[in-house]
């Protein structure tokens, strides 16, 4: 065993060490941490700011950001776009750029994305006390802001002591390559301890490699899984996330071609099969198509993959009708595998559908089934092509009109990225997913302002694919602050922005659930106090050319398509801007989703709305 030590600070030997893990699975290795993105103030800059300058740019990778959240944001997709085989971290200052990372962990943790954070935290010795921006509580003097990253960590720990950072370090990355327990985690580094010197034992520096697993199924629950889909007249797969994070598209593929079992896929799971493939029926749920929840409406048996089943995906527990259906969950977690209350198949995704394959071999489902779904399907590509279809060229587009002009410009391996507002409703009814990795939708925390620091993540895994970071107005004015980095680092992201004036996913469920559109249009104040007046004279094109951006503008079908296709082919970050016909354009929601209705109110509205509500929630059920 090598005795030898290294003197070193304490930020020093943590970036030296990230530097050496990597992961391994299916024989092909990654390196864990790729980079770090930073924010320096008095919390980080003389510990791990310094660490990393020392360490050069061949060790640690710097990326400068320009709001804490957007940074998490980047290697959230980043993570994403690589398959969880490789992370970034983040490093912030104490105070407001500590907070500003739980919504991004929450981001992280909710879809079991990796990134490592390392917040700056306040003196461990107390020499400084109360520090710059501290939080002072009169009974627990050991609490500190970063605490509001426990609940969004999947581990957290605060080194308060040199000795503690190397089982710490070491639990931090097994959490980060755990396919079953990965999300945000959390290293509060206090302030005074960054730059303490110790004697590090060589060894904490050597390479490491941590083996991603493909768990297998355990035989009894397969065998019981194959028994109950064998004994199904009317099976249904609901592909999820785990599809894409595992590879196992092409195991899918080959179990519904050998089956004929149709395919719905969570926003997650989009593109787990490619879009003309026949058995694939596009999405599940509230925003899913007619296809899929008809068959969900009736489908004897549910095999989960991947997915950990939310409220969209189920339609608020009303989409699943069949009295006697039943559920199988393959899932890596037992906590998903068990939604539902499903015979469980814990194991890995691509494992699980790999030996379910070979348990099913030589069963297929009735033709007659099959004839059934197809021609649902042939259907829902005739609703995808009107809403797409500009009869008009000269005309102002849909927002529909606007995913058909993108739909024709892009290829295969394009990456279209999105996460609140319409669109994402929009997108998984009707959007052709021609790869594994081009639909990338985070829907599990639906976060306005994730679009383009996203890209930016995307861009960085991803070299050389071209990447559409679509927002409307609402979601570009959260945080359209990292269009400052994507120039900085001559990243083209091509940014898609619409113009609709207000927040229009909101006030479509505000009018429908008696709200009356309040507070979601992004007008002036009229007479009577509310805002109905003008629309503002916001112009987003201007501000997104003032941080560095080239921007077209786009007032018809035919320039929108024009502008579209000269962004693909730019280098430079670009930005498409379009104002949509605000009348609504897409197909409505095939199935209901449960936001609860005032049940007393004055205003006919909700009162009407609540006889609706009544009347859908008598649907509910618990699946026992």
């Amino acid at each position: 065993m090598d005795q030898s030590t290294r003197r070193l600070t304490v930020a020093q030997a943590l970036v030296r060490f990230l530097s050496a893990q990597y992961t391994e699975r299916d024989g092909v290795r990654h390196r864990l941490i790729a980079g770090t993105w930073g924010i320096f103030g008095h919390g980080n800059v003389a510990g791990i700011g310094q660490a990393l300058l020392e360490a050069g740019e061949q060790a640690m990778p710097f990326h400068q950001g320009r709001n804490e959240q957007a940074m998490v944001h980047a290697a959230v997709g980043y993570a994403r776009q690589s398959g969880r085989l490789s992370a970034q971290a983040v490093t912030t200052s104490i105070g407001p750029g500590a907070t500003n990372l739980v919504t991004g962990a929450a981001l992280a943790t909710i879809n079991r994305l990796p990134v490592l954070l390392l917040p700056g935290d306040y003196f461990a010795t107390r020499a400084a006390d109360p520090l710059l921006q501290q939080l002072e509580h009169p009974v627990e003097a050991d609490l500190s802001v970063n605490d509001t990253l426990r609940p969004v960590s999947r581990y957290f720990d605060r080194i308060t002591r040199p000795e503690a950072l190397v089982p710490s370090a070491l639990a931090a990355m097994r959490v980060l390559a755990d396919p079953a327990e990965t999300g945000a985690v959390t290293l509060a580094l206090p302030q005074d301890v960054q730059p303490e010197a110790y004697d590090w034992p060589e060894e904490f520096f050597a390479e490491r490699v941590w083996r991603v697993r493909r768990p297998a199924p355990d035989p009894v629950e397969l065998a019981e899984a194959a028994r109950a889909i064998r004994g199904a007249e009317r099976p249904l797969i609901v592909a999820g996330g785990g599809v894409h994070h595992s590879e196992a598209e092409t195991a899918l593929r080959e179990l519904v071609d050998a089956t004929g079992i149709p395919v719905a896929s969570t926003q997650a799971g989009k593109g787990s099969l490619r879009h003309d493939h026949p058995a694939d029926l596009g999405g599940i749920g509230h925003t899913g198509t007619a296809v899929s929840d008809d068959l969900a409406r009736t489908a004897d048996l549910v095999i989960g993959v991947g997915t950990r089943y939310t409220d969209f995906t189920t339609a608020s527990t009303t989409l699943f009708r069949n009295p006697g259906v039943r559920f199988v969950n393959l899932n890596i977690t037992a906590f998903d595998a068990h939604k539902l209350a499903a015979r469980p198949l814990v194991a890995d995704a691509r494992a699980g559908l790999e030996t379910l394959a070979e348990a099913l071999a030589g069963h297929r489902v009735d033709a007659a089934y099959e004839a059934e779904y197809r021609l649902g399907k042939e259907r829902w590509e005739q609703v995808v092509a009107d809403a797409f279809r500009a009869d008009d060229e000269n005309a102002v587009p849909t927002q529909t009109q606007v995913l058909g002009a993108l739909d024709a410009v892009v290829g295969d391996a394009d990456v279209v990225i999105n996460a609140a507002g319409s669109l994402p409703g929009d997108l998984h009814k009707l959007w052709r997913a021609r790869s594994p990795r081009q639909y990338h939708l985070e829907y599990g925390y639906s976060c306005m302002g994730y679009e383009i620091p996203a890209g930016i993540g995307v861009q960085q895994a991803a070299p050389g694919t071209p990447v559409w970071s679509l927002v409307g107005d609402g979601t570009y004015l959260m945080m359209p602050t990292e269009i400052v980095t994507a120039v900085q680092e001559s990243l083209p992201v091509n940014l898609v922005l619409i113009q609709n004036h207000g927040y229009a996913s909101i006030g479509g469920l505000s009018q429908s659930v008696g709200g009356e559109r309040f507070g979601t249009a992004y007008r002036y104040r009229a007479a009577d106090g509310t805002f109905s007046g003008a629309p503002l004279p916001v112009d987003l094109a201007a501000n997104a050319a003032s941080l560095g951006m080239d921007v077209i503008r786009a007032k018809t079908v035919r320039e929108l398509r024009d502008a579209l296709a000269a962004a693909r082919a730019s280098d430079r970050p670009t930005c498409v801007y379009v104002e949509t016909d605000p009348a609504p354009s897409a197909p409505p929601a095939q199935a209901w989703w449960d936001v609860p209705v005032a049940e007393v109110a004055s205003r006919e509205a909700a009162v009407d709305a609540r006889t609706t509500y009544d009347g859908q929630a008598a649907e509910r059920r618990r699946h026992l």
